[in-house]
């Protein structure tokens, strides 16, 4: 793997749009701590209305400020995590960070001590618009505020955010997973950024042993990974009664205006519709001529398709099939490209994996690890699906509504996928290619909403364990870990080294995250049968795009053609993959 130094720098993000150099980073650092003293002013003030929107409004300038320097020393930092110069800048602007939470949290704790008169004269007075959703929500939340002084306590301990930090260490810095070999006795280097290609080669002994070499290295160190994560649950719940909710599960859907409904329905629905896993899994091996089909196979490639892509491939096919959503979506993907928002290939200590991160008013990034590979472009997609929601919802909404919910986080991505999907199989000249379309597909569907599903099964369970006075444990978590794939895979094939699983999973630390990646997807299914059999979906889809965080999850994404509380909406979803799967079989005759 190369060295950051060594990779071309139109193939790095350009971060100068949000500083200009780590110099002016520390300049703007130091001059925020000015605004320290004026916050102070409003203590014991914030009960009229004139004294509220202008605190709201030095808040404001405060983040216009801040927000961008934030994100600069983020991305830096993942560009090599072990750079000790990364490590000490995020420390000092932590420590400005939680000096100012707690400095400020009287700001919370006085607006929500409002009595609900003043709270409804508020979200009805045209000059707090900007604000509504911000009043509705802190009605909304009075009940699980704690006292000032208590709120004060609380807001100094983000340190407690340390057990991700501590994951993120150890499985993409500390952790080293070695070589394996292949069939032939080839040997490669395994890493977390080419796991997936070993996890889609033909040669099965490669597949077997990436899987196994990868899970088994997490093994090794599993009493510091179970230790970490139950420390995590153990607060997850214990904030949750501090606050007075039912459970952390419930706090997690309740802070999201999500109802309990909606979570359940997602596994009821999973839970009946296994069998179109499992008839994929059995097309699969039959496709394979295996009679032991095992959990090392289900990702790997079948039928054919072009190895490798450049990324200005990459960038061409992915405009060309996301043109359904019109001209200005497709020059923003090249103002992505053009501009550098997007951080290309791995290097030597990069933070492994793909995710997108903006703040308001600035270019959206997008850090990859593009292999070259078709999973890579489809990586590429997903991330630009977040940056074009992040772009549209930021030009969109003013700044206190321009932020949308984690709820509605993985819709746009999943949908750029689903659509990326569409357009190779319409191009697809043979029935080879088409196959592993298909089959890219159902590993899709099988990866985001069936196993995310099973991990919201295991997250659910283990808080319950917690909640109900179960002692948790590296075994305990392990066996149930292990009996969830048992259930989710069926007749497949496992590897003791599954049940080490959950603990390279990072989503498990911003919890009850991951049913979303299911819901999402459900929701990009959705979406995007609609916009390709009738281009009137492609308005209702913006409607989504650009509605930010102005109203209720749910709300957005009914006005915008999706009822994630109509269980029919899952069944033409599984509906759809049913058909799927007709047509593939269709082609295997």
């Amino acid at each position: 793997m190369k060295k950051r130094s060594q990779i071309s720098e139109k193939y790095k993000w350009d971060l100068s749009y949000l500083c200009e150099s780590d110099e002016k980073f520390y300049q703007i650092l130091e001059s925020l701590k000015k605004y320290l003293p004026k916050f102070k002013g409003y203590e014991g003030k914030l009960n009229n209305k004139k004294d509220i929107l202008s605190y709201l409004k030095l808040e404001e300038e405060f983040d216009m400020i801040a927000n961008p320097i934030a994100l600069y020393c983020h991305l830096k930092g993942d560009e090599i995590l072990s750079d000790e110069k990364r490590n000490i800048m995020q420390q000092k602007l932590d420590n400005l960070f939680n000096e100012f939470s707690i400095e400020t949290s009287f700001a919370s704790s006085e607006l929500h001590e409002l009595d609900d008169k003043l709270l409804d004269d508020i979200i009805s007075d045209w000059s707090f618009s900007d604000y509504q959703r911000t009043f509705e929500e802190i009605k909304r939340a009075k009940k699980h505020m704690l006292s000032k002084a208590e709120e004060k306590l609380l807001s100094g301990m983000n340190f407690l955010d340390g057990f991700s930090s501590n994951m993120k260490m150890l499985s993409d810095v500390d952790l080293k997973f070695g070589k394996i070999k292949d069939g032939q006795n080839r040997e490669y280097e395994l890493t977390q950024s080419n796991y997936s290609i070993f996890m889609a080669s033909k040669d099965r002994t490669l597949r077997k042993n990436a899987l196994c070499a990868l899970n088994g290295a997490f093994g090794t160190m599993i009493n510091t990974f179970a230790n970490n994560y139950i420390n995590e649950v153990k607060l997850d719940c214990y904030f949750a009664k501090v606050r007075k909710y039912d459970s952390a599960l419930n706090q997690a859907l309740e802070d999201e205006e999500i109802t309990r409904e909606v979570y359940d329905t997602l596994i009821k629905k999973v839970d009946e519709n296994l069998k179109i896993l499992f008839k994929f899994f059995k097309m699969k091996a039959k496709t394979m001529n295996l009679k032991d089909f095992a959990i090392f196979d289900h990702m790997a490639d079948i039928g054919k398709s072009k190895s490798k892509y450049s990324y200005d491939e990459a960038m061409d096919i992915i405009k060309e099939a996301l043109s359904p959503l019109g001209g200005e979506y497709q020059a923003l993907l090249d103002r992505a490209k053009n501009e550098r928002w997007i951080d290309v290939y791995p290097n030597i200590d990069k933070c492994s994996g793909a995710y997108q991160s903006s703040v308001y008013n600035h270019p959206p990034y997008v850090l990859t690890n593009f292999e070259g590979d078709l999973n890579s472009i489809f990586t590429l997609a997903h991330e630009l699906g977040h940056a074009m929601h992040s772009y549209y919802s930021d030009k969109s909404q003013v700044y206190a509504k321009s932020g949308y919910p984690i709820f509605l986080a993985e819709i746009a991505s999943t949908t750029n996928e689903m659509l990326l999907f569409n357009y190779l199989l319409n191009k697809s000249k043979n029935n080879q290619e088409k196959i592993y379309l298909y089959n890219k597909l159902f590993t899709e569907v099988k990866g985001t909403i069936f196993r995310q599903t099973m991990f919201a099964e295991f997250e659910a369970k283990v808080h319950a364990m917690q909640e109900s006075g179960e002692a948790l444990t590296k075994d305990g978590l392990c066996k149930e870990y292990y009996a969830l794939n048992k259930k989710y895979f069926g007749t497949v094939k496992l590897i003791d080294e599954i049940k080490y699983e959950w603990a390279r999973i990072p989503h498990f630390f911003t919890s009850f995250y991951v049913y979303k990646y299911a819901t999402g997807l459900i929701a990009a299914i959705t979406f995007t049968n609609k916009m390709l059999k009738d281009k009137n979906a492609v308005k209702d889809y913006f409607k989504f795009l650009t509605a930010g965080g102005s109203k209720k999850p749910l709300e957005t994404l009914r006005e915008a053609g999706c009822d994630l509380e109509d269980e029919k909406t899952f069944d033409l979803c599984f509906e759809y993959l049913g058909n799927m799967l007709k047509n593939w079989q269709t082609l295997e005759r």
